[in-house]
């Protein structure tokens, strides 16, 4: 029996004598011993289409009824967050009575009701239900009678033996933090079950160690990821010290990389970028973590390990994605998105990528992964990644980016290998910001033996009024604030097309730019971005 074979027959025997009757019994207390406390901000308007049935995560809509866990479905993301039941603070941000008994109801029904879905007792979502039910106990369950909170208390006594059992957790990436969290918030609100913190402590150095790289970036290379990983981190950190437990250093010194990682992945509306099957998220949630995190201070200009490089000068922010994909194991929610970039200019978002759906359906998942959803160039109708359901297949392996800075301006060259097998071709993008933040150059090339077809595309912020001038190379670009760009391009047929924005928290429509190279011309595009004072 190989390594991997063993652990989880291990795990899965020790979960299996977790949920004997004989060891699910035992001491259940009355109440949680110590208050677990939810820091983060619910929505009252989500909270309200609760009421009536209706649960939205990420874009995506859930029915959920009483008696209805059964009937819970859609994709894997969807059906965790149902059973994850952070939605909770959604109905407490609501605040009523209603809020209050509904909350009460569908913990109860899903007690009496346990689905039979293994996404529902995976390690990830029995951690973030055990944090949310202990979070939320003095919401929906301290005025209770006495019946309903000792079953809670049972069940929680009850999944948190079974996530003490599944631990470590299978799940390589960000999942595994949540499932530690867990562990932690039961063994602070439960504590005459000593062995839960001792488990916890146990595996979270070591995790820690797997997933955050020496510069503080999350190993999936996600901005969401970064935010959630931290939040994680943060919850823990600060469950311990509630009970009065002294965190690992390994806790304390991971908070403190990773929140000028975060820094360096937000646009100047204070939202996050979109590589990675992330959405914008509000300034105001990422300010919350931040100052949770306690580290202040400028984001780095790049991260080594992590790959990300963000130009800033003037108003002007351009991060760009100079790192090789993720590592299978935390590669679930990696795109196709090597080498693309976003740039925003105050607090408007120019070029974005199209963002994320990771609760929608597999076909628009993988839309929003592909190379063609990313501002950066596609070789041959051909991702630069190659996308599989569980992560991704073949990838770029040599990614390289040399940066140089000076008076102000930045230059960027950066290169990746992606189309080595399909095409022996490299593709190389160099990039300028000038001093003032309101000229950007790009020169995008491919370098190859064979020419091959191959498109550049700008995705625009559905904010983004555009135009194409009458010289066919020149598109015109008024901002939310009025502002205009100008974008010219050389060496390529320009043309103005439909795209989709999933950064924010339904679809939009938008458009893009498409800079389409000649069959018969050099691989090569040189275009300029640059601010006008006036659209004539």
């Amino acid at each position: 029996m190989s390594p991997a074979s063993s652990g989880k027959w291990l795990r899965g025997a020790r979960r299996t004598m977790a949920r004997l009757p004989s060891l699910r019994m035992g001491r259940v207390p009355d109440a949680p011993a110590l208050s677990v406390r939810d820091p983060w901000p619910g929505d009252g308007d989500r909270g309200a289409k609760l009421i009536k049935g209706e649960l939205e995560i990420n874009g995506a809509i859930q029915v959920l009824r009483l008696g209805g866990w059964a009937a819970v479905d859609g994709s894997p993301d969807l059906r965790a967050g149902t059973h994850g039941f952070t939605w909770l603070r959604d109905l407490r941000a609501l605040g009523t009575d209603a809020a209050r008994l509904r909350a009460r109801g569908l913990v109860s029904d899903w007690i009496n009701n346990s689905p039979s879905d293994s996404i529902a007792h995976r390690p990830d979502v029995l951690g973030a239900r055990i944090t949310a039910w202990l979070a939320h106990y003095d919401f929906f369950a301290a005025t209770a009678d006495d019946a309903f909170r000792q079953r809670l208390m049972a069940r929680l006594v009850s999944d948190a033996r079974s996530l003490s059992a599944a631990l470590p957790a299978e799940e390589l990436d960000a999942r595994a933090l949540t499932a530690l969290k867990g562990l932690v918030a039961a063994a602070v609100a439960l504590r005459e079950h000593t062995g839960f913190l001792a488990r916890a402590l146990r595996f979270l150095p070591q995790e820690i160690t797997r997933q955050i790289l020496p510069d503080g970036c999350h190993a999936e290379r996600s901005p969401a990821a970064q935010l959630s990983a931290l939040q994680d981190l943060t919850e823990i950190r600060a469950l311990l010290q509630t009970s009065q437990t002294s965190p690992p250093p390994a806790l304390a010194n991971a908070i403190d990389r990773m929140a000028p990682a975060l820094r360096l992945m937000r646009h100047g509306d204070g939202g996050l970028a979109l590589f990675n099957g992330s959405k914008e998220e509000s300034d105001a949630l990422v300010n919350l973590v931040l100052n949770q995190a306690g580290r202040g201070g400028r984001s780095p200009p790049a991260l080594n390990e992590g790959g990300f490089h963000r130009m800033q000068a003037g108003r002007s922010v351009l991060i760009v994605d100079c790192g090789a994909p993720p590592p299978p194991g935390v590669d679930r929610h990696a795109h196709a998105g090597t080498l693309s970039m976003e740039l925003s200019v105050g607090r408007d978002r120019l070029i974005v990528n199209c963002g994320a759906f990771p609760a929608g359906s597999p076909q628009w998942r993988d839309a929003s992964r592909a190379t063609a959803a990313h501002s950066t160039m596609v070789l041959g109708d051909i991702n630069s990644s190659e996308l599989r359901p569980e992560g991704l297949g073949r990838r770029p392996v040599v990614v390289e980016a040399q940066r140089q800075e000076g008076a102000g301006a930045h230059w960027l060259d950066a290169s990746h290998d992606g189309w080595r097998k399909p095409f022996n071709a490299i593709y190389r993008r160099r990039l300028y910001m000038a001093e003032s933040g309101e000229d950007v150059r790009g020169e995008d090339l491919i370098e190859s033996p064979d020419p091959q077809p191959f498109t550049l595309r700008f995705h625009l912020h559905p904010h983004v009024q555009a135009s194409l001038q009458q010289d066919g190379a020149t598109a015109l670009l008024r901002l939310r604030s009025g502002s205009f760009w100008r974008l010219r391009a050389d060496g390529a047929r320009l043309t103005l097309e439909e795209s989709i924005y999933l950064g924010g928290t339904e679809p939009r429509r938008s458009e893009q730019i498409v800079l389409t190279g000649f069959a018969d011309g050099p691989q090569m595009v040189k275009w300029a971005l640059s601010k006008v004072e006036r659209a004539g």
